[in-house]
């Protein structure tokens, strides 16, 4: 039983979710058009019950190459049917149309003047299906996709960056400590992001602690508990938008655009209701921008000097083309959603079921 099944098994709404290749379909959307020109042969590939190394390292051995000459965008799940687009040399395509595997179907096939690379991809789409959902679960469910429809959702990393153990982050900070030795490059690293992403879905419950802590005590409370300036608290509890931001956050536009400093914390607060920017939170490490002033006295509780690199990520996400689909006779509540590149689609779930 994984963290995420663990925890639904322990909600008030008790319903089974199990990643499988019936249950859980990913397609990706790639970043941009292939030009149907080029060097490079694009396979969309159809992959169940495999990682996405793993279908790799099949086709590569198939056509005698290295995995990694071959180009992908981003790591799909092992336990799901999940849709993405590769690249590798042109020159091997007479011998993958002999390809044949169980688990790895090739749809289809272009050609782009370049290797696709790691992050080029828009986002995913998901299909989920969820079991054992009464009547009275279906609306809970539904009610909540409407919030979430309504206000976004927290960008949390999900239980799968901290390992089956789900303590690949306490690895991390053993390692930066210095009480920890691993010498695999890619083991280390892997032990450092969860760190990294731990430290940020701390600050995120954090400031989500606090804006709640905003919509339900008066000003004045709110400035003794948190000491917080009292002006700053009353522009924070005008703000439509459940997670509160305040002065010196570090924005996005959303879903692409550059990383600013705040600057009218009204009309910032708007556009972010508005979806047209989200707040961003650290991800700790070399070479990033820190939030400011207020912002920064809670961001640097979650600062470490990691001695990777670091980055700003969306605080906040926007789901979209979100359905539903209620099978009474089965039980069955169908989930579909698109959600932007980095995101999770169990914190989704987490997300409706919490």
């Amino acid at each position: 039983m994984n963290n995420l099944q663990r925890y639904l098994s322990h909600s008030k709404i008790d319903v089974v979710f199990k990643q499988t290749k019936d249950d859980f379909v990913v397609t990706e959307e790639p970043l941009y058009e292939f030009s149907g020109e080029g060097e490079h042969l694009i396979l969309k590939i159809r992959k169940k019950d495999l990682a996405t190394w793993d279908a790799l390292e099949i086709i590569a051995k198939f056509v005698g190459c290295k995995s990694r000459d071959i180009g992908y965008a981003g790591l799909k799940d092992k336990n799901a049917m999940t849709i993405q687009c590769i690249s590798i040399n042109k020159k091997y395509e007479e011998k993958l149309k002999s390809f044949n595997h169980a688990n790895i179907k090739i749809l289809n096939t272009t050609y782009h003047n370049n290797k696709i690379k790691v992050g080029h991809l828009k986002g995913n789409k998901f299909f989920i299906r969820l079991k054992r959902v009464n009547l009275i679960d279906c609306r809970k469910i539904e009610e909540a996709l409407g919030k979430i429809v309504t206000y976004g959702m927290p960008n949390y990393f999900g239980f799968q960056r901290f390992g089956i153990e789900g303590d690949n982050y306490k690895k991390g900070k053993a390692i930066i400590e210095g009480t920890l030795k691993e010498k695999r490059r890619n083991l280390k690293q892997m032990y450092i992001n969860s760190y990294q992403s731990y430290l940020f879905n701390s600050w995120l419950s954090k400031r989500i602690e606090i804006s709640k802590l905003v919509d339900a005590f008066e000003p004045k409370e709110i400035c003794e508990r948190l000491n917080l300036p009292l002006d700053v608290v009353k522009r924070m509890k005008k703000q439509k938008h459940p997670l509160k931001i305040m002065t010196g956050d570090l924005l996005s536009h959303y879903p692409f655009g550059k990383i600013f400093t705040i600057d009218d914390l009204e009309t910032e607060s708007d556009k972010f209701f508005q979806r047209d920017r989200v707040p961003t939170g650290l991800l700790s490490g070399k070479r990033v921008k820190n939030s400011e002033g207020l912002a920064y006295e809670i961001e640097k509780e979650f600062q470490e000097q990691t001695g990777e690199d670091g980055a700003r990520r969306f605080a906040w996400i926007f789901p979209t083309e979100v359905e539903s689909n209620y099978k009474e006779e089965k039980n069955w509540m169908e989930l579909q959603f698109f959600l932007p590149k980095g995101s999770y689609a169990t914190e989704l779930i987490a997300e409706i079921i919490h």
